[in-house]
Formats: C-alpha cells, sequence, structure tokens
C-alpha cells in the first residue's frame, strides 16, 4: 500500500497501476446556499443560441424549462427589430423569468479531465467547484477520483440532488485502486474491473497494465458497459501504445502519450538518452518534447493508417493542449494574471520548482526545451485537427491544478488553444459540449440545447466566438471609445440542473476564500528565485 506520498500520489503520473493508493482527501463542499432553483418553469429571454450542433449562431430565442428539462426553443423575433410580446411563451405567476436579452447561450460546458483538488494542492471542494461553475463547466469527469472514489460518489449524489454547488461528476477510478494486492492477473484484473463497478464507478483511469491484464481489464469493463480513459505513461506505452489499446477496447485517451509511439516507422522505443531517468521529471518533460519529431510525418502512410483506424474504432481523443502550454512558454503560465486574486498560496507553492512534486520540473527549464515543445504542439495540433476533419472525437479536457494551470482558467484556455490547432469557434463549442456527452455516454441528456434534455447553460454577454478571452473569470481587455480601458465578458450565468447561478458572485466567493489564506499565511506571490517585496514572508518561495 502506498503511504504517504502526498506530492505524487494525486495526478496524472504512471504510478499504482497495481496495489492501493492511499487517500489524502480535501474537504467536501459545503451545503449549497447560492443558486436559484430548479424552478416549476423558468423562461430565459432573448438569448442568441450558440448550439453544439454546428448550427450557426441563432436569435433572439426564448428557451422554456420545467423542472430540469428544456420544453421549448422559440424564436421569438429577428436581431435589431423590437420583440413582440404575442410571439413568445408566456410566464404564469409562479414562473421565473431570465432577462437575456442580447446574450449568448452555449451548452453547459464539459471538463473531461477535472481532478477534484488534491491534499497536496491545498485545494479544496468549494473552491475547485465553484471556479468550474464560474466558467460554465456544469459536467466534470474525474480521472483518478484522488480523493477516494467513496468520497467522489458522495459528492456526485449531493450533486445530482443539487445539494452542493458543484458540476455534475462522473467518477473515473485508478486502476488498482483499493486493491488488496497488486494486480499481476487478468483474473485479477477482471475481480477488480467487477468490483469497481458494484460500487458505483462510471469507468476507469489507466496508465498503462501488463498487456494481458490491460487487455482483460478493458474487456471485463467494456462487457459491463462502462467506459475508459488513459494516459499511456512512458513506463508502460512500449508495451502498449493508443493504437493499441483503442483496438483493446479503451474508450478514450488523454494527453497525447501514446500517439506518437503508434506513428513509429523506424523504432519501438522512444529515443531516451543513457543518462535518462524516469523519475527525474526534467528528463522526462524534456524529452518527451522531442517525441512528435520521432514520429511518422503527417500525410504520410502511417499518420493516415493511424488516424483512420482510430476513427473506425470510435476512439476518442481528449488532448488537454493546456496542461503542457507552460513547456513551451513557462513565463506565460506561471505570470498568468488570474493567479494574483485566485490562485491559494498552497498551490502556488505546490507549482514551483521541486524535484519531488508533480509537474514542478522546472530544474533548468530553459530555450532548447520551449523550442522542442513548440515543434511538438505544431505536431500534435495537426493530428488532432486532422483527426477532427476525417469525423474523429476530439472532447476538451484541463487537468487543472498542475502545471501553473487553474481549475476552470485552464478549461477556457484549452478553448483557445484548440482554436489554435484550427478548429473553427463552432467546432471549439462542439468540443466542449456534445463531443464530451458523447465521450460519456450522455449524449442523449446533455450536451446540446434541445428539447428533452437537461438544463445546463452558459449564458454570456460578450459574443465568444469573436473572442474566447472572454469566457475567462477575469475577462477580455476592451478599449472604449472614451479611450478607456475596460473589462469585459466572463460568464454571467451558469444554469446547470435548472439551478440558475450568478457565476460572478461564485469568483467572487473563491477570491474570498484565496484572500483569507493569504491574510491568515501572510502570504504574498513571488516569482522562483525572488525574494519577497516586504521580506521574508511564511509560505513565500
Amino acid at each position: 500500500m502506498v503511504k504517504n506520498i502526498r506530492k505524487r500520489v494525486i495526478g496524472c503520473l504512471a504510478l499504482a497501476v497495481a496495489g492501493q493508493l492511499a487517500m489524502a482527501q480535501v474537504p467536501k463542499a459545503s451545503p449549497r446556499t447560492e443558486g436559484d432553483g430548479p424552478f416549476g418553469k423558468l423562461i430565459i429571454r432573448g438569448v442568441t443560441l450558440i448550439n453544439s450542433t454546428g448550427a450557426p449562431p441563432m436569435g433572439p430565442v426564448d428557451i422554456v424549462v420545467e423542472k430540469n428539462r428544456i420544453a421549448q426553443i422559440k424564436q421569438v423575433g429577428y436581431p435589431g427589430v423590437p420583440i413582440d410580446p404575442k410571439s413568445r411563451p408566456a410566464a404564469g405567476p409562479s414562473d421565473k423569468e431570465l432577462n437575456c436579452d442580447g446574450m449568448y447561450l452555449m451548452p453547459g460546458f464539459i471538463d473531461m479531465h477535472g481532478h477534484i483538488g488534491g491534499q497536496a494542492q491545498g485545494a479544496s471542494a468549494d473552491y475547485v467547484f465553484k471556479l468550474w461553475l464560474g466558467h460554465g463547466i456544469t459536467t466534470i469527469r474525474d480521472p483518478s477520483c484522488g480523493n477516494g472514489l467513496d468520497w467522489v460518489l458522495d459528492q456526485r449524489a449531493k450533486s445530482d440532488r443539487n445539494e452542493i454547488v458543484a458540476p455534475r461528476i462522473k467518477a473515473y477510478t485508478v486502476f488498482g485502486q483499493g486493491a488488496k494486492e497488486s494486480i499481476t492477473t487478468p483474473k485479477q484484473a477482471r475481480a477488480w474491473v467487477q468490483q469497481n463497478a458494484k460500487r458505483g464507478a462510471d469507468g476507469i483511469k489507466f496508465f498503462g497494465a501488463e498487456p494481458a491484464v490491460f487487455r482483460a481489464a478493458l474487456e471485463e469493463n467494456k462487457k459491463l458497459g462502462l467506459r475508459s480513459a488513459c494516459h499511456h505513461a512512458q513506463l508502460e506505452v512500449a508495451r502498449m501504445n493508443a493504437l493499441a489499446t483503442a483496438k483493446a477496447g479503451l474508450t478514450s485517451m488523454e494527453h497525447w502519450y501514446g500517439l506518437p509511439e503508434a506513428l513509429f516507422e523506424d523504432k519501438t522505443v522512444q529515443n531516451y538518452p543513457a543518462n535518462y531517468n524516469y523519475n527525474n521529471e526534467q528528463d522526462r518533460f524534456t524529452e518527451a518534447g522531442n517525441l512528435w519529431q520521432q514520429a511518422a510525418k503527417p500525410g504520410t502512410d502511417r499518420w493516415n493508417k493511424v488516424l483512420d483506424e482510430l476513427i473506425v474504432l470510435d476512439f476518442t481523443l481528449d488532448p488537454t493542449f493546456n496542461i503542457y502550454e507552460a513547456n513551451r512558454e513557462l513565463m506565460l503560465a506561471r505570470r498568468a494574471e488570474w493567479h494574483d486574486d485566485y490562485t491559494l498560496p498552497s498551490l502556488w507553492r505546490f507549482y514551483g520548482p521541486s524535484r519531488i512534486s508533480h509537474g514542478s520540473y522546472w530544474h533548468n527549464w530553459g530555450t532548447e526545451q520551449e523550442v522542442a515543445w513548440k515543434k511538438n504542439y505544431q505536431l500534435w495540433m495537426a493530428f488532432i485537427n486532422e483527426y477532427k476533419n476525417r469525423g474523429g472525437r476530439v472532447t476538451t479536457g484541463s487537468d487543472s491544478g498542475f502545471i501553473y494551470q487553474l481549475y476552470g482558467f485552464a478549461y477556457i484556455r484549452e478553448l483557445e488553444l484548440l482554436r489554435e490547432a484550427g478548429f473553427h469557434p463552432l467546432e471549439v463549442v462542439r468540443a466542449a459540449t456534445i463531443k464530451g456527452a458523447e465521450a460519456l455516454g450522455m449524449a442523449d441528456q446533455i450536451g446540446s440545447v434541445e428539447v428533452g434534455k437537461l438544463a445546463d447553460f452558459v449564458i454570456v454577454k460578450e459574443n465568444p466566438l469573436a473572442n474566447l478571452k472572454t469566457l475567462y473569470g477575469t475577462g477580455a481587455i476592451h478599449l472604449n471609445d472614451k479611450n478607456e480601458v475596460e473589462r469585459v465578458g466572463g460568464v454571467t450565468y451558469t444554469v446547470k440542473d435548472g439551478v440558475v447561478y450568478d457565476a460572478k458572485q461564485l469568483l467572487a466567493d473563491v477570491r474570498k476564500i484565496v484572500a483569507d489564506a493569504k491574510t491568515a499565511e501572510k502570504f504574498e506571490i513571488t516569482q522562483p528565485g525572488v525574494a519577497p517585496k516586504s521580506g521574508k514572508l511564511s509560505g513565500s518561495n
């Protein structure tokens, strides 16, 4: 049983592929005191609908929600023309009307890679959930259940009943989590998978395993109707790359590990230097930055073959571009403006250079590493964009809480990076909504604004198709006609399960959590190796 590995247990690491994890739990969410509803009938008035169906924006539209189901979507007029009240759905005396004239409405966002805090990061459930909902994220997939499956199932149930301020939760346990002994045989793998399903998990997150064990687990999981994800860690990817695991029954993959290996033409193993050590994360991430250049080039037979085979298998790619962005521009990620007001002292310390904290591999990170990673991104993005263009499923995940990426904010950054990869803004919305719903097996319930589906919406004042930065909680910079700088944007309302949340108030709650923590610790954010302006303070880097 792994014990007291405070900083390396939770997150995307290739550890505990067998054996039992010791769960370091964070505080659960408080009872809900915010959000209005659900209502007998809610009418959202006057929005421009940006749906996930590929349709262009349309409005003004009134949307009628009865309890937690979309009952009617009605076009009520034309842009620039006063709306005739007679054309609108009628409201009764006890119905709730939300005036959103001129605003934009999208389906609720789905974060396919959402770790719910962690003791090492010091991030409580309230902190994480409010950052997510404050950015329009109404559903998350927890890919490891790092606080323990029972903990996550408790929060899942309370979220389903709207007893806490939280997105809808899907729980994917790490393969082997809770096992009393290492899983080394197919029989043990099948037994664990059966037990995992009985306990109520929605799926499994793998890092890799001995091939016979891995195949048995995937086969049993699929037989039970559950889904799966995998971070193809370097410790196991040479035995089963992304194409091999997809053929064995894996339904989705995280990040990009495993794809270059499937594209190798002149080798079977990554070109590791002789002095490489996997446990040295600078080694791990430096060499990972050279991987795509070792793979088959775009347009080659091997490139096309892997793309086509994965599409035939209905495989899902969840790239999480944002979580590696510090690798190509460390200062950009480290100096993101939201850190000042939204990043907890404990989380800031966790991000800092360290030989033992996961994702803190800034031992000697410089120009050479960043240039290699920029080239890595070009090839990686080309593969993801072409996969989407050929009909493959691409979703949106953030993997926040590591490598200077903050819950909620990192998700919006992921939308921007999908745009950089070549996605049209409407395709970005689709990746953030219906494609995630499909991957979770919930496309009949969430992911698009259609009659009969659950009432999950993101409502904003600015047009996100024109500028995705307007979705950040810190807003976007705008120079008005008076030559004055102002901030515009941020989500106005997040509707989850028919409950209407003031997204800006949720973010104000988070700012207070952070301000109180800073005051208690007498903490100020400092950059690595730089002394605090006010002298040595407790908890500074």
